[in-house]
């Protein structure tokens, strides 16, 4: 079975912070969930992806996590609203 390329992300996420469990507790999530991401049995939700960044410092980002999601669109958005709100 081929891995997807976001497997190998958040396998990369993984090995950055220690292991699953420990990406789970960086998260504050359960190891199965990180073990189901993956697995590929369940996609890593966009609202993670940001947390996983944080966690492994930048080393695996959100667009190796979902390449799907217009993250310059969102990243810019938020610069925007961080500038309006200061």
């Amino acid at each position: 079975m081929k891995k997807l390329k976001t497997n190998l992300a958040i396998e990369k996420a993984c090995q950055s912070v220690g292991s699953q469990a420990a990406l789970a507790r960086c998260l504050g999530l359960s190891p199965p969930t990180v073990n189901q991401w993956v697995s590929g049995k369940r996609p890593i939700p966009a609202e993670r992806c940001l947390d996983i960044e944080k966690a492994t410092l930048g080393a695996v980002t959100c667009e190796e996590l979902r390449p799907d999601v217009d993250w310059g669109y969102l990243r810019e958005t938020a610069r925007q609203q961080a500038a309006g709100a200061a």
